[in-house]
Order: structure tokens, then sequence, then C-alpha cells
């Protein structure tokens, strides 16, 4: 007598359970839940908001609880691909590619952002009221940078203490650039040391593994961060904030659309690889550099797209891409100064030669680390105004459409920082055709076995 066939089990669609489509659900569900959240401000006269200020919190943790996996990835991901790199031939050529296309992305960036600026005169078409001139509280130099370099403690830690409401407050940041120098210190010496500085390889190897695991707990949480981060842009800010900035908004995205839609897919057919493929690969990335505006809190997930879908090395892949989101800033270092600088000519009726375009041209090819991948391009603003001698109290006027903005900054920043290692890879043979071509009709994320295999 044969035994009762088991019940066959019930399965969610492929769609519920694919990281993808729950992204793209986040965002409609936070669009939802903003224009919710901006009708019950309405109504409520100025009264606090429980939903808005739920939607921030849950939003602003999300993000935190990126930035907190940047340093553990960063420093053991740097540390391990110097290690790894022993097996890439042409190390030093692999830096040297990677930079040179920063350069050159960066460079047809600019001029796209000083066109547009030229043809859409963003700041003789504006209501703006120059009254909203305000100095920037921080700013950007060639010497700050320049300095900035130097660690300031093994982990380039930082502490800031504030005072409000008679309450002392002090919270940690991190300076990605300064990690990079000091985990890059820490893996060259280790080659150096040899075969003592085995087991400290190999422990870190385990604990880049174990990261890695709870990194993708984190990420697993992206479309709950993902609805509360785009509910809360769409309840502050709707569209109310542009009002006299419409040219120079409209200027900014225009600008962000040709590199986006035009530049990135010539590169990339240029090179024999499909355009579907890549953008089906980056896309998780891009999003959530849309809603986080902030490259350095999209590092995690623009790390892992780049090796699980694009087929990057991980061992280059670990080096090019935290990089990338220090120095390679297509949107916040190129488009954005290049018309905001051009906004802030033409409002104070100064006239700008062409050696003034070409110092625009150089301090956005160059001058990008400045921005160090944190929210925002004010840095980087200030510090092209500087170079070109032009007020820096024509930031204030920008203010207004900052966040919107940022949004599309960060994600053309974030498709750039994946773009230049895939580009890399296949430039010297080392690109993974097979994962870069397959088909994105799963969870390319699950394989955890082979993420710890991957790290050793």
């Amino acid at each position: 007598m044969s035994a009762p066939s088991a019940a066959p089990t019930r399965r969610l669609p492929q769609w519920a359970t694919s990281f993808g489509p729950q992204i793209v659900a986040g965002l409609i569900l936070g669009v939802v839940l903003g224009l919710v959240a901006r009708s019950m401000l309405d109504a409520a006269d100025g009264n606090p908001n429980w939903l808005v200020e739920t939607l921030s919190t849950i939003g602003s943790s999300y993000v935190k609880l990126l930035t907190v996996a940047v340093v553990p990835l960063v420093f053991t991901a740097i540390v391990s691909s110097i290690a790894n790199l022993r097996a890439v031939t042409n190390a030093a050529r692999l830096a040297g590619q990677t930079l040179l296309w920063f350069a050159i992305t960066a460079f047809v960036a600019v001029i796209v952002g000083i066109v547009i600026g030229l043809v859409a005169q963003p700041g003789s078409r504006t209501g703006v009221d120059a009254a909203l001139e305000k100095a920037p509280a921080t700013s950007g130099s060639w010497w700050s940078f320049l300095t900035g370099l130097v660690p300031n403690n093994f982990l380039a830690l930082g502490a800031k203490t504030t005072q409000a409401e008679g309450a002392l407050s002090t919270s940690l940041n991190f300076n990605i650039l300064q990690l990079l120098v000091v985990a890059a210190a820490i893996g060259i010496a280790a080659l150096k040391v040899g075969k003592a500085a085995e087991p400290f390889l190999t422990f870190n190897a385990s604990l880049l593994a174990i990261v890695q695991k709870v990194l993708w707990w984190i990420i697993r949480l992206a479309p709950i961060g993902t609805a509360a981060l785009i509910g809360n842009a769409v309840a502050t800010y709707g569209w109310d904030a542009i009002g006299s900035l419409g040219v120079f908004t409209v200027s900014i995205y225009v600008g962000l659309a040709i590199v986006f839609f035009v530049i990135y897919p010539i590169i990339v057919r240029a090179h024999g690889l499909s355009v579907r493929s890549f953008y089906s690969g980056v896309w998780p990335a891009t999003q959530l550099g849309f809603v986080s505006r902030s490259s350095i809190g999209t590092l995690p997930l623009t790390q892992r797209v780049t090796e699980r879908n694009l087929g990057v090395p991980r061992e280059y892949a670990s080096f090019a891409v935290p990089l990338g989101a220090t120095t390679k800033m297509d949107g916040c270092a190129a488009i954005y100064p290049a018309i905001a600088a051009i906004f802030v000519a033409q409002f104070y009726g100064i006239d700008l030669t062409l050696t003034d375009y070409l110092l625009i041209v150089v301090v956005s090819v160059v001058g990008s680390a400045a921005t160090a991948g944190t929210t925002g391009a004010t840095v980087m603003l200030t510090l092209t105004l500087s170079t070109l001698g032009l007020p820096l109290a024509g930031v204030g006027l920008l203010l207004a459409v900052e966040p919107i903005v940022d949004m599309g900054r960060t994600a053309v920043n974030v498709t750039g920082q994946a773009l230049v290692p895939t580009i890399v890879a296949k430039r010297e043979g080392i690109l993974n055709r097979e994962r870069y071509d397959a088909p994105r009709d799963g969870d390319p994320f699950s394989d955890d076995a082979e993420d710890v295999a991957l790290a050793r």
C-alpha cells in the first residue's frame, strides 16, 4: 500500500518574491502614502502630521542602517581586494583604467551640463528673489580636499557635538575617502609582510563574508525603506518648491536624462554589451539611490549588483565601486555644478569667458572627490563657484529645490559608479559575460553560498 502523497505546497508568484518588483511596489506605495500624508498635512492646518513623521523616521533609519554597514564593508572589501589583486594580472593597469574612465565620463557629463545651461539660460529666466541668497554653511576648497586625505584616526571616524533645547548630543561620522586610504595602506602592508599576514587576511575574508550576510539582511528591507523615503519626499516637498526655479530644475533633469538615457547606453553599446542587461542589472541600486539621495548609503547595494548582476569580479569591484562612491559623481559633480554655476553667473549678470568654462570642466573632472559621497552637492558647487570667483551666496538661491534635484543626481551617480567597473572589466577581458547576460527573472542575490566563496 503506497503512502498518501503530500499535498502540493502553494508558492507565491515569482514577482512577489523577487527584489526588483518589490522595490517598484515600494516606490508606488511610497507615492500613495506621500500623497495621503500631504493631504492630511493640508487638512491639519500646519499641525504635526503623524504619517509624515512616521515615514521620515522609517526612511532615515533605513539609510542609517545602510550607512552603518559601510565602514566594515569598505574596510574589509578593500583589504581583501588588494590581497586578491595578486591573482589579477595588470592590477595597476586596472586602477589606471578605472580613474581614466571616471575622468572620461565626468568630462562628457560636464559638457552636457554646460550646453544645457547655455541653451536654457536658467539664471536669466527665473523669478527667484535675490533676498534668498545665503552663504553656505559648508564650502569646498582644493586645500581642504588635500588635507582631508590625511586620516584623523584608524577608521577615519569623527564626532560632532551639538546643543539643542539645552541638551548636548554627539553624533559620529566618517570620511569615506580617508577610510579608503587607511584600508589601502593596510592591504598593501599585508602583501609586503607576506606569509606572516596570511592569518590576518583569512580573518578579514571571513569578516567580509559575515558583513555581506548582515548587509543582505539590511538590503532585503529596501522595499520598506523605499516606500518610506519616497513617501516622505512626496509629502514634504511635492512640486510647490519648484516655483520660480522651474527652468533650473527642468534643466538639471534634462541633463541627467541625456547622460542616463543617451551617453551611458552609447558607452555600453560601444563596448559590445547589452544595454538592456546593464540597466536591468543596475536598476535596484539606481532606484535606491534615487530615494535615499546618498551614494554612500547606496554603496553596499551598488557593489552587490556590480558583482552579482553585471559580472564584475569581486576582487576588482570591491576596489572600484567604493572608490567610485567617493570620486565618481556625474550628477552631483559634473552636470549640477555646471548648470548651477551658469545660473549664478546669469543671475548676478556676470559674463563667463571661455577660460571660465574650461575651469568648470577641470573642476568637475578633477575635483569630484571633494563631494565625498555625502548627501547633497553643496561642497562641489562652492568649490566650482570659488574657483570661478562667483558669489558663494548664490548657493542659497538654489536651496529650495535641492532635495528634488538631488534625487535625480544621486541616481545618475550610482549608475555611473557601476558603469565604469563594468566597462573596464570588459576592456580587460575579466567580465563574466554569462552573469552579465543572464535573464533577470529571479532574485539575483539569493545564492549566499556563492557569496561566502567569493569573499575568500
